[in-house]
């Protein structure tokens, strides 16, 4: 196939369901795009929307996404700007209807295309998948997406596709890559990864925001080149801000080893290398592409069970005695048949002493209670708590009173085999394309076993600092950090932002001191990546979170801000660094 030679500009404007609605219009109106891209799906999101099914079997897909072309679908069409959503998600081709009813509507001739057959539910026994399940959906790659653009279509919508496949197709289709465009690939994924979480890489949640305006940063577009490179910007006069540290930070969230795992290609971070050509403007290129996996992830929802919560008010003097007091008058008044087979003790020290104020003289006690029954996390819960009212401890009050309790969901992933994924590209014409898997395939190597470390070798370990003074300080005067959940497993990358910097990161920053610092990891397994090109380390976390971000484990279920937490720690660090 001929193959395109011009740069295409791909946009985002969405990192999540419920991310901020004028970003479409924003990115439409900010500057020339040629595809505009939205990511609407994470773990969370395809519970929720497979509990809407549940009531509706109508939805299923973000309704946001619908609204927003409401308002700006004729603007985009005006613009010859292609639209590449993942929006449909449990139900793409309900939306892909919605859409064509809107167009007519709108007057807006349209042509709407999608992508099925990732969700594998109704398919459940015959691939083995486990039962009691509310969504099973494939991830699938960007070869689906390309057919519907090479189709004619202007808005594709997908189900679960890999977040980054919303770049490689929209690039697949422009320059007629195929599968054995390893290298090119892989480029398009690493630019996907980097615009797939919007603002994040544009200055949101960057560690080291006090350095740029980021009160509102605009959203990010890739300029993309025939052999897989891009350039990282946004449009002209938009806050915030584009350098290495944002798209380093962005490239370290939810990975893991250097071997970047997806369905049409394996894409090499340990390759990648970033140029700060201009303000707001970094260059992404060198990266390698290898053979994907012969198998593809799925995602498994299901529900977990109910969950309640109550939360304790702790103030002034000793908070230890009355959380103490607390849990055992608790204890003695739950009912044994009526205890819930998970109760679980949080004290939360947000008190500060000698306070003017009362609530920061004020600690919080948590219990977390879960049950497959929703009666021994309900009534009989709450009566307990709140019948300590005036026989508890001094200052006795709650957050609120306590609710009936609500059912959690749980995520997990399998894999099945590719071939047996039946990935559909529907034209808007009506026509069906099979999208054939990988043809060629290798096994993923990143399958170490946990408390090891396994790029550090003599090799690939940078010459560590000379000895000399050191000052105790935070981390984060040193370093950055980005963290973030994949299921029950949490991911944390660290980056140095000079080569001495990186040499010190190396060294210092092991698993054990790691687990040190992070009391909360200690009995955890853990396993550490180096990616010298980035001068990061990037910790997978196992277990950390429990059943995943919709069962609420932990204080932060998402452990969005556990790097945060890693850069506030005090260690003894090189004065010369500082």
């Amino acid at each position: 196939m001929a193959r395109a030679s011009s740069v295409l500009r791909i946009g985002n404007a969405s990192g999540f369901y419920g991310d901020r609605f004028a970003a479409v219009r924003e990115m439409l109106t900010g500057g020339p795009l040629d595809v505009l891209t939205g990511d609407y799906l994470a773990e969370l999101t395809m519970l929720i929307l497979a509990r809407d099914r549940l009531k509706d079997p109508s939805l299923g897909y973000a309704r946001t996404f619908l609204r927003q072309m409401e308002e700006c679908l004729g603007l985009a069409r005006d613009r010859g700007v292609r639209i590449v959503v993942n929006a449909g998600g449990l139900n793409p081709a309900r939306l892909a209807e919605q859409l064509r009813e809107l167009a007519r509507h709108l007057g807006v001739p349209t042509a709407v295309a999608h992508v099925e057959g990732d969700d594998l539910l109704p398919r459940r026994a015959e691939l083995g998948l486990p039962e009691g399940l509310l969504a099973a959906n494939a991830y699938l790659g960007g070869f689906g997406i390309a057919a519907c653009l090479a189709g004619g279509a202007d808005v594709v919508v997908t189900g679960r596709v890999t977040d980054a496949a919303l770049v490689a197709g929209p690039a697949i289709a422009h320059f007629g890559w195929t599968p054995e465009d390893l290298d090119a690939l892989a480029g398009a994924v690493v630019a996907g990864h980097v615009l797939e979480c919007g603002a994040q890489a544009t200055g949101g949640n960057y560690a080291f925001f006090r350095e740029h305006d980021v009160d509102h940063p605009g959203f990010p577009l890739a300029e993309l080149h025939p052999d897989g490179s891009s350039v990282i910007t946004k449009h002209p006069g938009t806050g915030g801000a584009v350098t290495v540290g944002t798209v380093t930070a962005q490239l370290l969230y939810e990975t893991g080893g250097p071997h970047y795992l997806g369905p049409d290609v394996t894409a090499r971070l340990d390759t990648v290398r970033l140029t700060e050509e201009a303000p707001d403007r970094v260059r992404i290129d060198g990266v390698r592409g290898e053979a994907p996996p012969p198998t593809l992830k799925v995602g498994l929802n299901r529900l977990g069970g109910h969950r309640n919560e109550v939360v304790f008010v702790l103030t002034g003097l000793d908070i230890e005695a009355k959380s103490a007091l607390v849990q055992r008058q608790f204890a003695a008044a739950l009912p044994p048949e009526a205890r819930p087979a998970e109760l679980r003790w949080t004290l939360a020290r947000t008190d500060h002493p000698d306070a003017d104020t009362e609530e920061a003289a004020s600690a919080l006690l948590r219990l977390t209670a879960r049950d497959r029954d929703p009666a021994r996390v309900g009534r009989e819960l709450g009566k307990a708590a709140v019948e300590l009212g005036l026989a508890g401890y001094p200052g006795f009050h709650l957050t609120a009173p306590p609710g009936p309790g609500a059912p959690y969901g749980v995520f997990t992933a399998a894999r099945v085999d590719a071939k047996l994924v039946e990935h559909t590209a529907v034209l808007p014409d009506g026509r069906r394309i099979a999208v054939p898997p990988a043809p060629v395939t290798s096994q993923p190597v990143d399958t170490h076993p946990a408390d090891i470390q396994p790029a550090d070798t003599q090799a690939e370990l940078p010459d560590p600092l000379p000895p000399g003074p050191t000052r105790r300080a935070p981390l984060g005067l040193l370093l950055g950090a980005r963290s973030g959940d994949k299921g029950g497993d949490a991911n944390l990358g660290v980056w140095a932002r000079s080569e001495d910097g990186w040499r010190w990161l190396a060294h210092t920053l092991t698993v054990p001191k790691l687990r040190e610092l992070l009391p909360e990891t200690a009995e955890l397994p853990v396993t550490r990546h180096l990616l010298p090109h980035l001068r990061a380390v990037n910790f997978t976390l196992t277990g950390l979170l429990g059943e995943g971000v919709a069962a609420q484990h932990r204080f932060d279920p998402q452990a969005k801000a556990l790097g945060e937490w890693l850069r506030s720690r005090h260690l003894d660090i090189p004065e010369v660094l500082l």
